[in-house]
């Protein structure tokens, strides 16, 4: 090579870093933080919350939606399996609610699209809640609070649509945001440290973020589990995942794709609960979604990245559950919310913006 040449070179070279820079810069972040307020009907939210607590809504008056989703803790129970209503029947693992709002496929095979209709089927489900509208009903009537309270907000009282409406919107109220990770996200960059940025470059590199990805890092998209090999600890009977709602054969084993959002204290993983630790998880998404073994740094990194995933609800940070340890406050919620008459004292309104006139039932 001529030193006439090297110029020249060194021009191609500069530019085509520099194009590479600029082609970074513009590509859009497959990822996006929780919004900080989100604008909901407050009274609605107030009513939704008080039914949420209450054990009224199950056949026998022994469980609340709360039973499996406490809001104390991850927005889930912390069992293997949820436990059913039977006591015999095989459930999967439960989901956490926190930001179940951002999800476009609901339950693990995604038999509904809306939250409302999420709402309703676990409420009818005779596994779970057991709920029969007529005599649902009828018991709701049968508390004149109740029937003040929906008849002060909405114009046709305490009906079956109005119950599911009030539920979902205080579920479209479990937002957690703050997480250091959005923070991140919206130019803080001292919000995460040097591994943890380095563990959400490999998220990234390592191909997850084509499942894990917009606001809520997944809850939009379905997936085989165990795309290179079945996963070890297949439990029997095996589960069929999202074949059961279509019939077809190519769905055989596939499931949505679950948020990651909080999911350090969401533990254990997976439909069936197989791992029990986010390192066990990581390694088992590597190995069998990816076709990748990771390293134990590599591995403890993005652990590290997940870790600031964590978002705050009611103003404090959330926590793990305590699983089976874990005393049902369900009807001390009761005791302090029902009795109080519209007391609003425990429930997080700060992320609750008024809605605009005309957008509907959310």
């Amino acid at each position: 090579m001529t030193q006439k040449s090297m110029p020249g070179l060194f021009l191609a070279v500069g530019m085509g870093l520099a194009l590479t820079i600029a082609a970074r810069a513009q590509t859009p972040e497959p990822l996006a933080p929780l919004p900080l307020t989100v604008a909901l009907d407050a009274p609605r939210v107030v009513l939704g919350q008080r039914l949420f607590h209450d054990p009224k809504l199950s056949d026998q008056g022994q469980r609340s939606c709360a039973s499996c989703h406490p809001l104390d803790s991850g927005g889930m129970d912390g069992k293997v399996r949820a436990a059913a209503a039977d006591g015999a029947s095989r459930l999967r693992n439960t989901p956490s609610l926190f930001n179940v709002s951002f999800n476009y496929f609901f339950n693990w095979d995604g038999v509904v699209t809306t939250l409302e209709a999420h709402t309703e089927k676990v409420m009818l489900n005779p596994k779970i809640m057991n709920a029969k509208w007529p005599e649902l009903i009828e018991r709701l009537r049968a508390v004149p609070d109740y029937v003040d309270a929906f008849s002060r907000i909405y114009p046709d009282g305490l009906t079956k649509a109005n119950v599911v409406d009030a539920l979902s919107h205080f579920e479209r109220s479990l937002v957690t945001p703050n997480a250091r990770f959005d923070r991140f996200l919206r130019g803080e960059t001292t919000a995460l440290d040097a591994d943890e940025q380095e563990g959400f470059h490999l998220f990234k590199a390592l191909g997850c973020v084509a499942c894990h990805q917009g606001v809520n890092l997944g809850g939009n998209l379905f997936q085989k589990f165990g795309v290179f090999g079945a996963p070890q600890g297949l439990q029997e009977p095996v589960d069929e995942g999202r074949y059961s709602v279509t019939g077809n054969d190519r769905d055989r084993g596939v499931f949505r794709v679950p948020s990651l959002r909080n999911v350090a204290v969401t533990a254990p993983y997976f439909h069936d609960g197989r791992a029990a630790t986010l390192e066990a998880a990581v390694d088992t998404m590597a190995e069998h979604q990816l076709g990748k073994r990771l390293a134990a740094k590599q591995r403890d990194t993005i652990v590290k990245f997940l870790k600031t995933l964590t978002g705050e609800y009611a103003c404090k940070a959330l926590v793990a559950s305590q699983s089976a340890n874990q005393p049902s406050h369900d009807r001390d919620f009761l005791a302090a919310q029902i009795d109080r008459r519209r007391s609003v004292a425990g429930l997080d309104l700060s992320l609750v913006t008024k809605r605009q006139p005309g957008t509907g039932a959310a």
